[in-house]
């Protein structure tokens, strides 16, 4: 499966159709219904609608068919009829106007001082009776699924983009990796040679010419250079975070590869990647593994980022 970006725009339009035949508007051009849809990253998905009230009816349909299709994101979908002069009301057809008059009647039969309907009522009244509430129900969902298809096209695409400079990443820090791995034995011998070196000065200095003494001590102060980078060893051994950062690395491979919803596992993958690289530098005992680990918090930092717009 593919790794879908949250990111994505995507519009689509209808054309407008006839009005049944048979009706007062079948000459009319009914017009067509126009979409967008936009998104952007966000920890659970949001959805926005901005519809006009001929067509807000058919809001609970497009929410579940977004929400079968998306997962995260904060997602805006707007809509409007296109191909209609809102300004202007339809004229009422002649069986609209019937229905008034006897409803008129009806009304002032038992309320005679009832005012009676004026242009304004009547234009208002018939348009709430044209009003489409549901005309364009079926074409903005069928319009809707268009969009949303383009949508997951987009997605996918920077979807793909991203994956690439992922893995990308991921192979930069196996480099960083494979250059630290052998540092800390030669840290390690480094420093047992320094530590030995001291203590033959400081016995040299102490005890001149005693060649027994000299001996002995110079073979306890062996011992004791051994010791003493034993421990050096043990505080910057970094073998146990290596291990766990390549283990890291193979995983968000993996995930990568398989696609699907992998944007939270991989967002708490590269906060453990961030505390090993961390640990390392707080463990460095030389510049070259300082910048390492530097190197390693540029390009996780940089992973960071672009997980964030992966769902």
């Amino acid at each position: 499966m593919a790794v879908y970006s949250m990111t994505g725009y995507a519009t689509a339009h209808s054309s407008g159709s006839s009005a049944p035949a048979g009706t007062e508007s079948s000459r009319e051009q009914r017009g067509g219904v126009g979409i967008e849809i936009r998104s952007v990253n966000s920890r659970f998905l949001d959805l926005v609608f901005k519809l006009p009230d001929d067509l807000r009816a058919a809001e609970p349909a497009l929410r579940d068919m977004l929400g079968a299709r998306l997962k995260r994101g904060k997602v805006e979908v707007r809509a409007w009829v296109e191909g209609r002069n809102d300004a202007l009301p339809r004229p009422p057809s002649a069986l609209d106007l019937q229905k008034l008059v006897g409803l008129q009647d009806n009304v002032r039969a038992w309320l005679p001082t009832a005012a009676p309907l004026s242009v304004a009522d009547i234009l208002q009244l018939t348009s709430r009776q044209q009003g489409v509430a549901g005309e364009f129900n079926d074409t903005l969902l069928s319009t809707a699924q268009t969009a949303l298809e383009g949508l997951s096209t987009a997605r996918e695409r920077e979807g793909k983009r991203l994956a690439a400079m992922l893995l990308d990443r991921l192979g930069q820090l196996r480099e960083l990796a494979k250059t630290a791995q052998p540092l800390i034995p030669q840290l390690v011998a480094q420093q047992r040679q320094r530590f030995l070196d001291r203590w033959n000065e400081a016995l040299s200095a102490g005890t001149p010419g005693a060649t027994t003494g000299t001996t002995v001590s110079a073979e306890s102060a062996q011992d004791r250079a051994l010791t003493e980078a034993t421990a050096f060893a043990i505080r910057i051994d970094v073998a146990e975070e290596l291990t766990r950062l390549d283990s890291h690395l193979t995983e968000i491979e993996r995930l990568l590869k398989k696609g699907a919803e992998v944007g939270k596992r991989l967002d708490f993958l590269i906060q453990e990647l961030h505390r090993e690289a961390n640990t390392l530098g707080s463990k460095s005992s030389n510049l070259e593994l300082t910048r390492i680990s530097v190197d390693m918090k540029v390009l996780i930092e940089q992973m960071r980022e672009q997980v964030q717009n992966i769902e």
